[in-house]
């Protein structure tokens, strides 16, 4: 095993019992999960079966999804034996969408993308209310470092379980918890629109983050798109800037 990883049964025994603390100090909660047809929320969703039993709940919810997205999804649901539920969400984007002014604008393509999981968060939490569940995210630590997730989208949760994890570490977890091959050896994608990847967009792979992320070690353009990508993102990883005001005197 490659020392830049840690050891996938020290990692999956403390993050269940991470879990466990965490569920417990919320009043014993359970979890619920937004399952892509991914390896992160697939990994997720094995933690949680074993950590919460049937206290958890792992929801699909397509939106002009690919249909492999959602046949992985059911295949990890049958899979860990996973209660899960289905929201098709595409009727209730195409009605938001028409409902919002066109500006063709260069951003306009990754704004529209971006409404997919803000849907998804707002049906998260919606369910966990109405269950007593704390909504568990699927970010892992490259993604968090360097901002690849959508702000009050996929980042609004409660927990992040995979979040001190380099990918190389979320794989071979998904191995030792027994995901199913198909999902662990697809190319990473947030689904944001047909054909996207992960490292197709960040134009950096996941092997050269977890290297530079671990050690230090990488190309300049690794260097570049990291610390870029790292200060650019910053806010995405804060609360609001709040503007204080101090003892002002009466006129």
């Amino acid at each position: 095993m490659s020392t830049l990883y840690r050891n996938p049964s020290i990692l999956s025994n403390s993050i269940e019992s991470w879990l466990r603390e965490k569920l417990r100090a919320a009043g014993e909660k359970g979890g619920i999960v937004g399952l892509s047809g991914g390896i992160d929320s697939a990994v997720v969703a094995a933690l949680l079966k074993r950590v919460c039993g049937d206290r958890m709940m792992a929801v699909t919810m397509p939106c002009h999804s690919h249909p492999e997205d959602r046949q992985h999804a059911e295949l990890v649901a049958r899979h860990f034996e996973l209660p899960l539920l289905v929201v098709d969400l595409t009727a209730t984007y195409d009605t938001l969408r028409a409902a919002i002014p066109a500006q063709g604008s260069e951003g306009a393509k990754l704004a529209t993308a971006n409404l997919k999981p803000r849907l998804r968060m707002i049906t998260l939490y919606y369910l966990a209310q109405e269950r007593n569940l704390l909504v568990c995210g699927t970010g892992n630590r490259v993604e968090l470092t360097v901002g690849y997730f959508t702000k009050y989208g996929d980042s609004g949760v409660d927990l992040l379980p995979l979040g001190d994890l380099l990918k190389g570490e979320v794989r071979q977890l998904a191995s030792l918890l027994g995901v199913p091959a198909p999902v662990i050896d697809k190319p990473p994608s947030a689904g944001l629109w047909q054909g996207q990847t992960d490292e197709g967009e960040m134009g950096v792979t996941y092997d050269e983050l977890d290297r530079y992320l671990a050690r230090g070690e990488g190309h300049e353009k690794v260097r570049d798109f990291v610390e870029r990508s790292r200060a650019r993102s910053e806010h995405k990883r804060n609360m609001p800037p709040l503007c204080r005001i101090g003892e002002t005197k009466q006129a």
